[in-house]
């Protein structure tokens, strides 16, 4: 991670977004779609050029599920387990999405940062169940075969 970029990114969503308190989940949604997670280099920074503490930058970053302060993969993909996606056997899709990735319930993206499996409680997408999204394209009617295809198809794109 390049420290001085990233202060730099941090001081171009400053001047967009003011550096009020107000303004703090709506930076932090800046540096999460230009890193795809909150890197912890930036809370020291942020916390200095918004006069806050650090912790309290760091309790909205863990308060809110989209933060995430982990490196997330290319490919985020989020496996319904809803109601509707679960009686519809949504969970052996993300069983063989974590079996061809390597991945598991406490590891959740691939060493080469390619892919990020997580399972979410509802996509709002009961009619397509078992669906999943990709960088939140949505795909219907999955099964562990057409996951898998899927996969091959991203990583061949890739």
């Amino acid at each position: 991670m390049n420290v001085k970029e990233l202060h730099s990114k941090i001081n171009g969503y400053l001047e967009t977004y003011g550096r009020e308190e107000k303004s703090l989940i709506a930076v932090l949604q800046a540096i999460q779609e230009e890193y795809s997670y909150l890197p912890r280099e930036a809370f020291p920074y942020l916390a200095r050029e918004m006069h806050l503490h650090e912790a309290q930058i760091y309790g909205v970053a863990t308060f809110y599920e989209n933060f995430s302060l982990e490196a997330k993969g290319k490919y985020v993909i989020k496996v319904c387990d809803g109601t509707a996606c679960h009686v519809r056997k949504s969970a052996p899709i993300l069983e063989r999405l974590r079996k061809e990735l390597g991945l598991s319930a406490e590891k959740i993206t691939t060493d080469d940062l390619m892919f990020t499996v997580q399972t979410v409680a509802c996509l709002g997408a009961c009619g397509l169940a078992p669906a999943m999204t990709v960088n939140n394209k949505v795909y219907a009617s999955m099964t562990p075969e057409k996951a898998v295809e899927l996969l091959k198809h991203l990583r061949e794109e890739a």
